[in-house]
């Protein structure tokens, strides 16, 4: 079971690094279709979720998982709403939320590592 999960993990992630990095190329091999226009960004976050939930399923604590997603997807949405081309009502506020999700699951992750002395 382990080795399937390790599987599944690596492929979802490597999917998303294809999504984040060539969406229109994913578009084009899944649906044969190049992604354009909103339809990037979107793929870009779904991306990101990808290799979030692959470092997720990955023999780790699921911590680490969230807090990824939650800071590059805070990095990204911030880097969309200054480059300009997206921009809805709630890109700043789902950035802010990220952010603050990012903090706190950040000094959920050092809580959780054992203190030496």
């Amino acid at each position: 079971m382990k080795k399937v999960l390790v599987f599944a993990a690596i492929a979802e992630a490597v999917t998303g690094l294809a999504l984040l990095v060539i969406p229109s190329l994913v578009g084009q091999l899944l649906f044969g279709q190049q992604l354009v226009g909103v339809a990037i960004p979107v793929a870009r976050v779904t991306g990101i979720a990808l290799i979030a939930l692959g470092i997720s399923c990955w023999p780790a604590t699921p911590l680490i998982g969230m807090f990824a997603y939650s800071s590059v997807v805070t990095l990204y949405f911030a880097y969309v709403g200054f480059v300009g081309e997206f921009s809805g009502v709630l890109l700043w506020p789902a950035a802010v939320v990220h952010a603050i999700l990012s903090f706190l699951l950040g000094r959920a992750l050092l809580a959780a590592e054992p203190r030496s002395k």
